[in-house]
């Protein structure tokens, strides 16, 4: 199995499409957080974009997950089935994007309850998708992708909430974050990429998140072993005080789910909005990083910043 994983991923980096360079983790690793992010693009996604959540690339293709939602869920007085709010209504999407933003094909995903996307990532040949009940404590459906075709396929599903997923194909695992990425979840993928490991319970497969200072959004694999996580935390100084928002880039240890690097984004949108909100792609380029996102809702921009690195 190990050795089929790692011929599939050598092949696809070979053949130029893999999601993952070997040195994004190291480039991100010399950000500060004086690092000067430059606009270099903003402009509107011109279709109905929901609420974004995750981003992956392939190619020249942006793909972008998000979560329409009908009816917002309603909080319960006290918990109910170790729930606290009810299912409420919506609809997940996958979008693909042109080189310029252009929606170029989508398809729906999830059923029922279940119909929130969350952060999502390319593994060279596959898109992963986790699709959540939007709430805590709740369960998923995990799907494989094909990027060309949008056809999609049931892996497994989880009795928790998944928000964010990573494959890691040399290490034939794949990992995943909960609600607020609390928890953080592994599963072994077998050669014909199913999770048998799924039947277990959540606790046999889960280890606790110990960084605290932002929740993650959207994570993807830096290289082998290692993801990149980015996300925010809203802070209140006291019941009635303004609310900060402060983002963040953490490069994670996916053995032992332990923060490698930790540094804040200082880049917010005219609304106020922290750029590390929901969808952002971190990419390599010949001078530094690139970074992509989508922070706001409904008439959403593409925000796109590089800054340079030593």
């Amino acid at each position: 199995m190990k050795r089929l994983l790692a011929v599939l991923f050598a092949s696809a980096c070979l053949a130029g499409t893999a999601a993952h360079a070997d040195d994004l983790a190291s480039g991100i690793e010399k950000l500060t957080r004086g690092a000067e992010w430059q606009l270099v693009k903003s402009p509107r996604l011109e279709f109905d974009t929901f609420h974004p959540q995750g981003f992956a690339r392939v190619g020249d293709a942006l793909f972008m997950s998000s979560v329409e939602i009908i009816e917002r869920t309603k909080k319960f007085e006290a918990p109910q089935n170790g729930l606290d709010r009810d299912e409420g209504k919506g609809a997940g999407h996958l979008f693909k994007l042109d080189a310029n933003g252009k929606l170029v094909g989508q398809v729906k995903l999830g059923e029922g309850a279940i119909y929130h996307p969350g952060g999502i990532d390319y593994d060279g040949r596959w898109l992963w998708v986790p699709v959540a009940e939007y709430r805590p404590n709740s369960k998923s459906i995990i799907y494989r992708v094909d990027p060309e075709t949008l056809e999609a396929t049931e892996v497994f599903r989880f009795p928790d909430h998944v928000g964010g997923i990573v494959s890691d194909p040399e290490n034939g695992t794949l990992h995943a974050v909960s609600w607020g990425s609390r928890r953080f979840y592994a599963w072994k993928v077998t050669e014909d990429l199913t999770v048998p490991d799924a039947a277990l319970a959540p606790e046999k497969t889960r280890t606790l998140n110990p960084a605290h200072y932002i929740d993650y959004q959207d994570c993807a694999l830096a290289k082998p072993g290692q993801a990149v996580c980015t996300g925010l935390t809203e802070y209140r100084p006291g019941p009635d005080g303004q609310v900060f928002r402060l983002g963040g880039i953490e490069t994670v240890d996916l053995k032992t789910g332990r923060p490698l690097f930790q540094v804040p984004v200082q880049i917010w949108t005219e609304k106020g909005k922290s750029i590390a909100g929901n969808p952002v792609l971190i990419e390599k380029t010949e001078t530094g990083l690139r970074l992509t996102a989508a922070p706001e809702d409904n008439e959403t921009k593409l925000y796109v910043y590089e800054t340079k690195l030593p």
